[in-house]
Formats: C-alpha cells, sequence, structure tokens
C-alpha cells in the first residue's frame, strides 16, 4: 500500500522544474545576455534541479525575430552553445504553444537536439491540435507533456474530457496551469484530485504551474505535493509574466529532499536577479495583478495599466467590472 503524503514527505517522485526563462522572458522580451543564460544553467545542476525550460519554441513566420532575444524561438544550436552536450543529470525543456509554432519544420529529432522534453501549451478548445503535437515529437524521440492554461475559466464537463482524452494520448504527463492566478487552495485540491485520478488511471505524471496574483503560487504549489502532483514548477525570484510564479528559493528550500540545495539559487539570485529588478524589468505581487486574480482575468489589463504607470487602482478595479 503506497504511504499518504503529508507537507511533511520525502517524495522521491518529486521533480523541480525550472521555467525562469520562459515565463521570466515575457517580462523582458526574452532578452537575457549568454552570461545570465549560462550562470543560470550552473546554478540549476548545482542546485540539483530537474529540468530547465529555456523558452518557447516560437514561430519565426509569426513573430519577427528583431522583436524579441533568442529564447523566443529556442534554436538548437543557441542551446547547445549553453549545455553543450549537457552531461549533467538536469534535462532540458522547452514550450511550443499550439498555433504558435511550426513544429513539423522546427522540432528535429531527439537523437540531434539537446531538448528532452517538449511542453505543449493549450487552452481547452485547441487539446486535439496540442496532441497531434505531442505525438510528433513522441515519434522525434521526446518526452512530452501537454499544459492546460486558464483552467479556471474551464467547464467542469470540458476539463473531464480534456484529461481523458490526454490520458489516451501518447504524452508523459498533463499540467494544471493557473494562469489567472485566481485558484484558491481548495479549489486547487479538486482539480488535482481529478487530474492525479487520470494520470494514475493511465500512468502519465501530473505537474502545477502557478502564477502568484493572490500571493498563492508557493502555496498551492505545496499544496499540490500530497495529492500526488510530481512536476512542480518555479522560477527564480519568482520572474514571471505579471505577478510572477512559485519562487524556487521557496520551493527547494521547502522540499525534503536532500538531493536539492538551495544555496547556488541564493547566489544567483543576488549576481543576476536584483540587478534585473534595479534595471527596470517588472515582476511580482501588486494591486493590479491582485485584482486581476480577484475576479478571475486574464493579466493582459494589469500589464496594461503597469505599462502606463497607472496607480488609480479603485478606477481600473471598476473598469474591470464594467467588462464583463
Amino acid at each position: 500500500m503506497q504511504q499518504k503524503r503529508t507537507l511533511l514527505s520525502y517524495c522521491p517522485t518529486v521533480k523541480v522544474v525550472d521555467a525562469t526563462i520562459r515565463d521570466g522572458g515575457l517580462c523582458n522580451d526574452f532578452r537575457f545576455s549568454d552570461e545570465f543564460i549560462k550562470e543560470l544553467y550552473q546554478a540549476n545542476v548545482a542546485a540539483g534541479v530537474d529540468y530547465m525550460e529555456f523558452g518557447y519554441k516560437a514561430d519565426r513566420d509569426i513573430f519577427d525575430e528583431t522583436k524579441f532575444g533568442k529564447w523566443k524561438f529556442c534554436k538548437d544550436d543557441d542551446i547547445r552553445a549553453i549545455v553543450g552536450d549537457n552531461q549533467t543529470e538536469l534535462k532540458i525543456a522547452c514550450m511550443a504553444d499550439v498555433g504558435r509554432c511550426n513544429y513539423k519544420r522546427d522540432f528535429i529529432p531527439k537523437s540531434e537536439s539537446p531538448i528532452d522534453l517538449y511542453r505543449i501549451a493549450t487552452y481547452i478548445n485547441t487539446i486535439p491540435a496540442a496532441i497531434a503535437m505531442a505525438e510528433h515529437a513522441n515519434k522525434l524521440g521526446y518526452e512530452t507533456t501537454v499544459n492546460i492554461m486558464a483552467i479556471s475559466n474551464a467547464k467542469e464537463r470540458d476539463i473531464s474530457s480534456a484529461l481523458e482524452l490526454l490520458g489516451q494520448s501518447c504524452v508523459d504527463g498533463i499540467y494544471i496551469v493557473d494562469s489567472y492566478g485566481s485558484i484558491y487552495p481548495e479549489d486547487l485540491r479538486r482539480l488535482a484530485e481529478k487530474y492525479v485520478e487520470v494520470g494514475q488511471k493511465y500512468e502519465k505524471y501530473i505537474g502545477i504551474h502557478a502564477h502568484n496574483n493572490q500571493q498563492l503560487a508557493f502555496a498551492n504549489t505545496i499544496e499540490s505535493i500530497p495529492l500526488g502532483v510530481d512536476y512542480l514548477d518555479a522560477t527564480m525570484s519568482g520572474m514571471g509574466r505579471g505577478a510572477g510564479n512559485c519562487a524556487m528559493e521557496l520551493l527547494l528550500g521547502f522540499l525534503k529532499n536532500p538531493k536539492y540545495s538551495i544555496a547556488p539559487v541564493l547566489r544567483f539570485i543576488e549576481k543576476y536577479m536584483d540587478p534585473l529588478k534595479q534595471d527596470g524589468i517588472k515582476w511580482g505581487f501588486s494591486v493590479p495583478y491582485a485584482l486581476t486574480g480577484l475576479l478571475n482575468r486574464h493579466p493582459s489589463s494589469a500589464i496594461d495599466f503597469t505599462k502606463e504607470d497607472r496607480e488609480d487602482y479603485e478606477n481600473f478595479y471598476h473598469e474591470l467590472l464594467e467588462k464583463f
């Protein structure tokens, strides 16, 4: 009989995924220096992190390469310039959005690529397209997950249907994604139980990617562990779109697995993350993002509010109410 997990349990099946470049890249158009990326890679290796997501495999026919840094496109040669042959325990991940990548052109055979895992990002209504992408990547030799975004806006019956389709597919893992940072721990428990039930039925692992609009990214992430969620996303200093994500330093400090070490993460934050904020790159909890989280709204309105340097929070609140 499997031992019941608790918050104090040592869970050897838990994996930590660093999403700093991919989600953090949404804050600065992926314009990280090569030094930053190399040091982040070395910090993750030293900290015992299991996967490092390098960014997106975006379609160069849709997105202008001159308007973004290289990690919007994750060319295999650019990754290899950082990791070489990656003779480490750390695996390399990349995200591909349904409808925003040319996977038939840009996914090359795993034997020729430094990438180990493709994470397919999809909304609930494009699950069949996500499965087609995962099947293509799987045939090329990659691990795959499907990350269902904006799950707080999805209907219960649609979630059940999507999970059943994914359970029957070739994907290795299925992700809970709180895109709007609006899920509370009670809701998270209900969702995680549903995902884990399907995962156990079809032998898929379950992951979580949380946003911090209501200061709940870390809480929801660790809340999911006793329920059987194994793959945990985090970013350095919580860097990510809008309010950001679960902070890596909090997560590694919490986990009971002795393979993880917080010291390399703290060194990296001191040397690289604090200077990013000093240079004016914005992320983290703020009132506008809290309001979109409270109202279960896409954070785009809060992003615009922040870019305009507005501080009229009450007016913004009423604007959000009037839009829906």
